[in-house]
């Protein structure tokens, strides 16, 4: 059963200054969202599929090293980006290039060698004989949240490498020059949040960070205010019943949707793309009101 929870307006965070933006450190990101997948996994009954995607994210992580390095945009860009308030990684006019290209056929041969489902792996076969033509209409359809239910799987892997390639774009930017650019959306790439972070830094105590589920960039976020629409009216917070308090859904009556909020100032080893997945219960739970939910994760395709 759902517990209801009301909003706390004495808990928005301590005094402190945290910065806006903080972009993904490539030489963790990866491995910590693995290992917090095993740590589900081994107590879930979604092992294999758990087990599948711990798999595939050290892949991801075991690819980048050897990746031909990305292209920024100049500083004339990003300058303009900022000015009119837009990413300066516009994920709305991105293209297949060399290094996307390559991506994409480093992480589909690795991915050959990881423990999976039988659906998967034939989904995985037939990602791997697409042209060029058809892996860019994927890439498209990824960046756009327009998957033909068809093709969901294969979808998969196009999702897992563009996580890749825009963790590593976002990587280069200057968090200091990352601007504001709407409610719910990412300052870096425009991507919708896979979850918000209740966080306890040296420079920011109790403050809320939403994260990207495209360039895994964090950006501060005022607490008790939706993450989809930026309403503060009608927002509630609900959870299963019994559950440790560490992950809620954070609704909005104005927009009626969820995003589930995190505290990873009580568990540190919280990981918000992972235990988005690890509390898949919630998410079905949910599915039995009235909200729904406005986060994007591309491990929960079809869910």
């Amino acid at each position: 059963m759902p517990a209801e929870l009301q909003p706390d307006p004495t808990a928005i965070g301590n005094v402190s200054t945290p910065p806006f933006a903080v972009p993904p450190d490539l030489s963790t990101l990866f491995a910590t969202r693995a290992k917090r997948l095993r740590t589900y996994a081994a107590v879930s009954p979604l092992k294999p599929y758990l087990d599948f995607v711990a798999g595939l994210v050290e892949v991801q992580g075991a690819i980048v090293p050897a990746l031909p390095p990305v292209e920024l945009p100049d500083a004339e860009a990003i300058e303009r980006a900022r000015s009119f308030e837009m990413p300066p990684l516009d994920r709305s006019n991105f293209t297949l290039d060399d290094t996307l290209d390559a991506t994409l056929d480093a992480l589909f041969d690795a991915a050959a060698g990881v423990a999976m489902p039988a659906e998967a792996g034939e989904a995985l076969t037939r990602v791997r004989a697409a042209d060029g033509a058809e892996r860019a209409q994927m890439v498209r359809d990824v960046l756009a949240h327009s998957m033909p239910v068809e093709t969901l799987a294969e979808h998969v892997y196009v999702a897992a490498s563009l996580q890749v390639h825009f963790a590593r774009l976002a990587a280069g930017l200057d968090p200091k020059k990352l601007v504001p650019v709407g409610d719910g959306v990412c300052p870096a790439c425009g991507g919708p949040p896979v979850a918000s972070l209740i966080v306890e830094w040296p420079n920011a105590h109790g403050n809320r960070f939403c994260a990207c589920s495209l360039c895994s960039t964090l950006w501060n976020y005022v607490r008790i205010r939706c993450c989809s629409c930026g309403s503060t009216k009608g927002i509630g917070y609900q959870e299963i019943e019994g559950s440790p308090g560490t992950v809620k859904a954070e609704t909005c009556d104005e927009c009626r949707t969820y995003v589930k909020v995190m505290y990873q100032n009580k568990d540190v080893t919280i990981e918000p793309v992972a235990d988005d997945i690890g509390t898949l219960a919630l998410d079905l739970m949910m599915r039995e009101g009235p909200y729904r939910r406005a986060a994007f994760n591309p491990f929960l395709l079809g869910y």
